[in-house]
């Protein structure tokens, strides 16, 4: 995959809708979010699922593997997010050894690219 300087996902997106859960469980303890930053790094939160993400950048898809806890368990998995027609995002969301959902998001409308350092 190319240089994150290219990829077009880098900022914070919404996660507006998935397959297997509903809105309210989306943003049960704060707004269902994925940031994108072009340090190799970023987040994802929904539900009582918090994680960091390692990426790999091209210009309208990143992957990632993903750590963090779920309701106080440590979980972990990988996954991929691409650039739709439409501006939005729709990400593949991978447990280890479990579920796997797809999300969907739109850019924040507040949220410039992020930078490299945050």
């Amino acid at each position: 995959m190319s240089a994150a300087r290219n990829c077009r996902l880098i900022g914070r997106w919404r996660i507006v809708e998935a397959d297997l859960w509903g809105r309210d469980y989306l943003d049960l303890v704060e707004p269902a979010t994925i940031t994108i930053r072009a340090n190799g790094h970023g987040e994802i939160a929904f539900g009582a699922m918090q994680a960091g993400l390692d990426l790999a950048y091209s210009t309208s898809m990143v992957s990632f593997t993903w750590a963090g806890c779920d309701e106080m368990d440590e979980v972990s998995g990988d996954g991929h997010a691409e650039l739709l027609d439409s501006g939005s995002i729709e990400i593949t969301f991978a447990y280890h050894n479990g579920d796997e959902a797809i999300l969907k998001a739109k850019r924040e409308t507040s949220s410039a690219r992020a930078s490299s350092t945050t």
